[in-house]
C-alpha cells in the first residue's frame, strides 16, 4: 500500500519540470509510505513520478517504485495489492518473461507489456496505479473495481497533475484553492462528495472501474472498464442451502487471496457477522494465533461490542488487542482528521477507524481485514428493510396523477411537518423521483433550500442531488439481471456510499497510521456472485443478511449470527451535550457569521434542537475550509475548549 503521484507537463516544453517539485508533493503523503521514497524524472522533464512505499510483498529494494519495464518504455507507480500476481506471473514465465523481484508491481509491468489495458480484467485485487508509455508520451491511469483505493487529478496550466490524496495536487505551485459548489450541494446530501466531482473547484476524482489516458496534446480520455453487473449472470442454484455454500466457498477463496503479504495481518473485530466470520475463516488457513483489533467508548457501554469480541477472540484463540476512547480523545484528533481526509468524510466513524489502527500498528501488525461490503451486498441495514416497504406503497401511489400526488405532501408542509425521512419519500414519490438515493443521507433538498444561503442557492440555479442518482438509476436499469428493488439499493450503495464514503474512510484513516485494510466481501468474484441473487432469495420474511447467516451458520457462534444489529455507531449525540457542544457550537457560529455558505439562523435553530449528527455533518465542512481553503491550519488553538472530562484512550490485550 502506497502512495502515488505524477505530473504531466504537456504544454509547457519551456518550462521543464523539477525533481525537487515531485518530491514535495510526494513527500505530504509520507504517511502513506514510511518504508521507502522514489522520483522519476524524464530527461526532457515532460513527466515525472513520485512513489512512497509501505512494503508488504518483497520487502527488498527490489520492489522500489517508480519501476521500469526492462525495455525502459513503461513507468509504473502503483498503489494497492493484485492477490493473484503469483499467478499471473506463472503465467507470463510462461510466455518468456523474467522477474527480477518478488513483486506484483513487477508482473503488472509486463502484463501491460503483453496485454496492455486489457490486463486489468484478469487482476484480483485492489488499485490505483498509473502507467507511462515513453513512446507514444501517453500516461494511463486506472481506479480499480469497486474504488477500494482513491485517485485524485486535475488538468491545469498545460499540466495533468495525479496523486492518491489531494494535498498532493495542492502542493503543486500556483493551484488554485476554491470550494466547488455543486459538489458542496451533493456533500450535503450524501456526506460526501460523489465521484467525480470533489469540494475542490477543478480537482476531480476518478470513479472506480474507470481508466483515464492523457495523450502528449494534453487530451484527456475517461472510459469505464467494469461496473458492478459486468458478467452477472443469476445463478442457476435453486436450493438455498446449495446457494450459500457456494457463497462460503467464494468467501474462503477470497480471505485465502487476501491473506498473500509478507508482513503481519490480523483483523479488526467488531463481535459482528462480517469481522467474526473474517477471524474464523482466517483462524482455519493459520498455524498461529490471529491477530485480532477491537475498540470501544470509554463511559458508553451501549456502544460498546467489546463481549462480542471478546467471544470470537476466546472461541478461535486469537490475540485480541482494545483500546478505548473517550470525547477528548475525538477533539484532540480533530486537527489530524481534517488532515488526513482532504475533503471532509461526513461519518464519525472515521474517528474509532483510525484508532483501532494506530492500535494495530502500535503491536506491529501492517495488514487488517475488514468487513466493509457485506451489508450493501446482503442487505445488512435495518433502514433497507423500510425502504423496501416504502418502494411497495409506493408503486400504486405512483399511478395518482401528479397533481394529486403533490397533494400529500403540500399538506405536511403546511403543518409544518416535513423534516424527515418519511416526508422526503413522499415528496420523492410525488415528483416521480426514485425513493432510495442512499444507504447514508444528511440533508434532503428541502433542508438544503434553508440551510443554504441566497448567494449559495442563486449560483446553484435547479440543481439537486437526484440528478446524481439518475445517472446510477439510468445504468441500473439497462444492465442489472435482476432489478427488483433490494438490487437497486445494493447497486446504488456500491456505487457511490461504498467508494466514496466507506471505503475512503478506511483508506484515509488506516493509511494515516500506515496500515492496509484489506476488503475480502468486496473481492470482485464474490460481488458478482452476490449482485445475481434475487430479493426473494436474499430475504426471508424481512430477516437481515438471511443468506449471509445461513452461509456461515457453523463457522461462527449462533449467538453472533441470531444477535441484534448493533452497527458500528460513535456516541457523537452523548459527546454532543458534554464536551464536544461547546467546540462544535463555537465552531459553527464563527463559521456561518465568517462564510458566505450556511444561513445564521438555520444553523443557530440546529444547534439549539441538539441535532449533534447534522451538526457533526457541517463542522466537518467547516473545519475542512478552515484548512484547505483559508489556509488556516486547524490546530489546538483554533479549537474551543471545552471542559475538561471524558477520559483518554485505553488499552487492553488479552
Amino acid at each position: 500500500m502506497c502512495g502515488i503521484v505524477g505530473v504531466y507537463n504537456y504544454g509547457n516544453a519551456g518550462l521543464p519540470l523539477q525533481a525537487e517539485t515531485i518530491v514535495q508533493m510526494r513527500d505530504t503523503m509520507a504517511h502513506r509510505g514510511p518504508d521507502d521514497a522514489g522520483v522519476y524524472l524524464t530527461p526532457d522533464g515532460r513527466l515525472g513520478l513520485g512513489h512512497r512505499r509501505l512494503s508488504i510483498l518483497d520487502l527488498s529494494s527490489l520492489g522500489h517504485q517508480p519501476m521500469a519495464s526492462v525495455d525502459g518504455r513503461y513507468w509504473i507507480v502503483f498503489n494497492g495489492e493484485i492477490y493473484n500476481f503469483r499467478e499471473l506471473r506463472k503465467e507470463l514465465q510462461a510466455k518468456g518473461y523474467d522477474f527480477r523481484s518478488e513483486s506484483d508491481t513487477e508482473v503488472l509491468l509486463a502484463l501491460f507489456a503483453e496485454y496492455g489495458p486489457k490486463m486489468l480484467h484478469r487482476l484480483r485485487g485492489m488499485f490505483a496505479l498509473a502507467i507511462w508509455d515513453a513512446r507514444e508520451e501517453r500516461l494511463w491511469l486506472v481506479r480499480d473495481r469497486i474504488g477500494i483505493k482513491p485517485l485524485y487529478y486535475t488538468c491545469q496550466g498545460g499540466r495533468f497533475l495525479f496523486a492518491s490524496e489531494i494535498k498532493a495536487i495542492l502542493a503543486f505551485p500556483g493551484i488554485p484553492r476554491a470550494v466547488h459548489l455543486p459538489g458542496l450541494h451533493h456533500y450535503l446530501s450524501f456526506l460526501t462528495t460523489p465521484a467525480p466531482l470533489t469540494l475542490f473547484e477543478g480537482i476531480h476524482k476518478l470513479p472506480a472501474g474507470h481508466t483515464l489516458t492523457v495523450e502528449r496534446d494534453g487530451s484527456v480520455r475517461e472510459e469505464e472498464w467494469w461496473d458492478v453487473f459486468t458478467d452477472v449472470r443469476p445463478p442457476t442454484i435453486e436450493d438455498e442451502a446449495t446457494l450459500a455454500e457456494r457463497i462460503l466457498d467464494l468467501l474462503r477463496e477470497s480471505i485465502r487471496y487476501r491473506m498473500v503479504s509478507d508482513v503481519p495481518f490480523g483483523v479488526f473485530l467488531s463481535g459482528g457477522i462480517d469481522s467474526s466470520t473474517n477471524v474464523a475463516l482466517m483462524a482455519e488457513l493459520m498455524d498461529r494465533p490471529v491477530e485480532t483489533f477491537s475498540i470501544g467508548f470509554t463511559g458508553e457501554e451501549r456502544y460498546n461490542e467489546f463481549a462480542y469480541a471478546r467471544q470470537i477472540a476466546d472461541r478461535f484463540r486469537t490475540n485480541h488487542h482494545e483500546v478505548s476512547i473517550g470525547v477528548e480523545d475525538l477533539i484532540d484528533f480533530l486537527p489530524q482528521l481534517i488532515h488526513h481526509q482532504d475533503e471532509p468524510i461526513a461519518d464519525p466513524v472515521c474517528v474509532p477507524v483510525y484508532f483501532v489502527a494506530r492500535l494495530a500498528k502500535q503491536h506491529g501488525v501492517t495488514v487488517c481485514q475488514v468487513g466493509e461490503g457485506s451489508d450493501e451486498l446482503f442487505c445488512g441495514y435495518p433502514l433497507w428493510n423500510w425502504f423496501l416497504r416504502v418502494a411497495g406503497w409506493n408503486r400504486p401511489f405512483a399511478m395518482f396523477p401528479r397533481p394529486l400526488r403533490r397533494m400529500a405532501p403540500a399538506l405536511l408542509r403546511a403543518a409544518g411537518k416535513h423534516h424527515g425521512l418519511p416526508y422526503e419519500c413522499l415528496r420523492r414519490g410525488a415528483e416521480g423521483e426514485t425513493l432510495f438515493w442512499s444507504g447514508a443521507e444528511a440533508f434532503f433538498e428541502t433542508q438544503k433550500a434553508e440551510l443554504l444561503t441566497p448567494w449559495v442557492r442563486q449560483r446553484l440555479g435547479t440543481l439537486s442531488s437526484h440528478e446524481v442518482v439518475m445517472e446510477h438509476r439510468r445504468r441500473f436499469l439497462e444492465r442489472a439481471p435482476v432489478p427488483d428493488d433490494l438490487t437497486w439499493m445494493g447497486y446504488m450503495d456500491l456505487k457511490l456510499r461504498l467508494p466514496e464514503l466507506l471505503l475512503m474512510r478506511v483508506d484515509k484513516m488506516t493509511m494515516a497510521t500506515a496500515v492496509e485494510a484489506r476488503v475480502p466481501f468486496l473481492d470482485h468474484e464474490f460481488v458478482r456472485f452476490a449482485m445475481g441473487i434475487p430479493q426473494a432469495t436474499k430475504m426471508r420474511g424481512g430477516e437481515l443478511k438471511h443468506l449471509l447467516k445461513r452461509a456461515v451458520r457453523g463457522v461462527i457462534p449462533d449467538p453472533i449470527i441470531d444477535r441484534r444489529k448493533q452497527g458500528f455507531g460513535v456516541p457523537v449525540a452523548e459527546w454532543f451535550l458534554r464536551e464536544l457542544g461547546p467546540v462544535v457550537r463555537e465552531s459553527l457560529h464563527r463559521f456561518a457569521a465568517d462564510q458566505p455558505y450556511f444561513d445564521v439562523g438555520y444553523v443557530d435553530r440546529l444547534l439549539q434542537s441538539n441535532n449533534a449528527t447534522l451538526s457533526w455533518f457541517l463542522l466537518n465542512f467547516a473545519l475542512w475550509h478552515r484548512q484547505w481553503i483559508e489556509g488556516r491550519a486547524v490546530g489546538p488553538a483554533m479549537l474551543p475548549a471545552g471542559p475538561k472530562g471524558g477520559g483518554g484512550s485505553q488499552v487492553r490485550a488479552t
